[in-house]
Parts: C-alpha cells; structure tokens; sequence
C-alpha cells in the first residue's frame, strides 16, 4: 500500500484518519456548533497537548535501560483517560538513512511507538527540525511506522497536499480535525511542496490559513500543533503571534506551540486557548529550567466554548516527566 493510500484509511480501533479526502460535517451540527447552542450528541471533551518528545535511546539512554513505558509511567494515566493526545515526535521514526550535517540528530526506534500508543498518545505532530535528520527517506518511513503503531502523523508527507492534511477523529460526538506545521527549519529543502515531500510550513502564513479553513469546513473542532518561536525564548514573538491570530481568525479552536526548549504561557485569542511554548516533555533533564513542563489542557464544552490551563510537570529525570500539580481546568 502506498503512502497516500495509507494516508487515507481509518484506523479503526481509534477512529483516527490522516485526512486525504475530507469526511463530511453534518449541516445541523455544524450548524449548532456555529451558533452555541447545545446539540444532544456533544460531550465535553478533554484534549491533551505537549512539547518535543524524544525516543531516541542514543540521545537518552535511560529509554533503553528502563524501558519506553519509562517515559510516561509518571503522568498517571492522564493520556489514556482523556479524549485526545497531541504530541510533536522530535525524531524521525526509522532504521533507514543515514545522518544530515547538523548539530544534534536524532532517531527514534519504531519499538518505542507502542508504548506510546497504549499510554494514549493519538497524534503525531513530525513537522519539526529534525524530522529529516536521516533524510527523506527516514522522514516517509515515519509516516508508515506511527500508522502502523495506530498514532495519526501530522504535518508531513509525500507532497504539500498530504502535509498540509489534516488528521480526523470522532470524539463525543465532535469531528476534530488536528493540523500540523514546523517552522525553523535548517533549510526550505526540508518543505513539502506540490510535487515533492516534507514538512507543512510553520513560517508561511498563507499556507496555515488556507489549511485551518479547509479542515474547518469538514470538522467541528480543528486544533494546531506547531514548532515556531526561537530557543530559550519564554514569551511568544510577534510572528508567533500574528500567526497565531490568524489561524484562529481562520478556524482554529485551540493552538499547542512548541520548539523553545522552555516552558511559555498560555494565552486566548478570541476565546480561544495558545500554549505558546510547552517546552521539553519525554527529553534528558539538562537544567532545572529545561525540566519544568507541562501538558497544555483544552476542555470543550457542549456549546462549543473552549477553555485552556497548564498541568505543570517537572522532568524527573531522564525521559521521564511527573506531574506535580491538579488540572486547574
């Protein structure tokens, strides 16, 4: 089966698709959504998001050591108890190619997805800086390997459509759609574009808007994760910002940011939650300002209000963050 085509199946223990050709909104749900009222079939929904994880066991030894449940035994089975997971996966999946010129590679072993996978991680967010560590071919392989694990990858593909694509998945009654884009990337060959494969652009504008509104006009609810920002920044910067804004002007009901390697604020625009920077998550514990995380929440309610805090996480030690404080919201 190819990649495209593996794009575009269900997978059906999780009701997950990478959304090659859009499913349906229905117009009387749609509809209700857009005007607040109530519909019968909506829940409240709990949705989960978080900052760069790596399973890579060279980088972090203490995955090979202690197993890769060891990096999410200490969250309690927050993930496995909400309705939705989002991850950004700092790592090409894959045995295969071989290491661009660059500071810091990474590469993470397909044996560390199921884990993953049963401590309820859904999403997959690959477009970052190091997704293509070991070339294009360890960058599609990924996309086969989270599929295969039952995690939906977001913003990469085989061409600009498949990376600009969204996930779907049916939650309490809602349809979400989830989006993926990288920024800083080390150079623009790393972009997906209409003929060839990479990541969805985190630094084009234009290309987010136009795909938040597509996956809005087939979902209920679309959510963003995105690398952006500069490291060691902890406010977002005015391009953040601006784009931020306008992914949600477009249809974004909630954005998780990511890159920084520290922990950011959230913010609202528009009603509407923004982790700007949700920092490390599964990583070797550097620094007392590098272990200090957390898990972005989004609640939904029935009528379509969407509302946000931070579940504050230290990283105990090497790939193994705890949570330390109660859900706020």
């Amino acid at each position: 089966m190819g990649l495209r085509a593996i794009a575009a199946v269900v997978l059906a223990p999780l009701a997950v698709a990478a959304c090659a050709a859009p499913l349906p909104v229905e117009p009387a749900a749609a509809q209700e959504v857009a005007t607040g009222a109530p519909h019968p079939a909506l829940e409240r929904i709990v949705v989960h998001g978080t900052g760069d994880v790596s399973l890579d066991p060279e980088y972090i030894p203490a995955l090979r050591a202690e197993g890769y449940a060891h990096a999410w035994s200490g969250l309690r089975g927050l993930f496995a108890a909400d309705d939705l997971t989002i991850v950004n996966l700092e790592c090409p999946v894959s045995t295969r190619g071989t290491a661009v010129e660059k500071a810091f590679t990474f590469r993470c072993d397909p044996a560390a997805l199921p884990a993953a996978r049963a401590a309820g991680v859904d999403v997959a967010n690959f477009a970052n800086n190091h997704i293509r560590d070991f070339g294009r071919d360890a960058m599609l392989d990924s996309i086969r390997h989270a599929h295969e694990a039952g995690i939906a990858p977001v913003g990469v593909g085989e061409d600009l459509a498949a990376a600009t694509a969204p996930a779907v998945v049916e939650r309490g009654g809602w349809r979400i759609a989830v989006l993926g884009f990288g920024g800083v990337v080390p150079t623009a060959e790393w972009l997906a574009t209409p003929r060839s494969p990479g990541l969805a652009s985190g630094d084009d504008p234009d290309l987010m808007v136009e795909a938040v509104r597509a996956a809005d006009a087939v979902a209920d609810l679309v959510f963003v994760t995105i690398h952006w920002g500069m490291e060691l920044d902890t406010a977002p910067r005015a391009d953040d910002i601006r784009f931020a804004e306008a992914m949600i002007e477009a249809g974004a009901d909630g954005i998780f940011g990511h890159h920084q390697h520290r922990l950011g604020p959230l913010g609202t625009y528009r009603e509407r939650p923004i982790a700007w920077g949700l920092g490390n998550f599964v990583w070797p514990r550097l620094s007392q300002e590098s272990a200090s995380t957390a898990v972005a929440r989004f609640v939904v309610e029935p009528d379509g209000a969407v509302r946000g805090c931070l579940l504050p996480a230290v990283i105990v030690e090497h790939a193994h963050p705890e949570l330390t404080g109660a859900p706020a919201c």
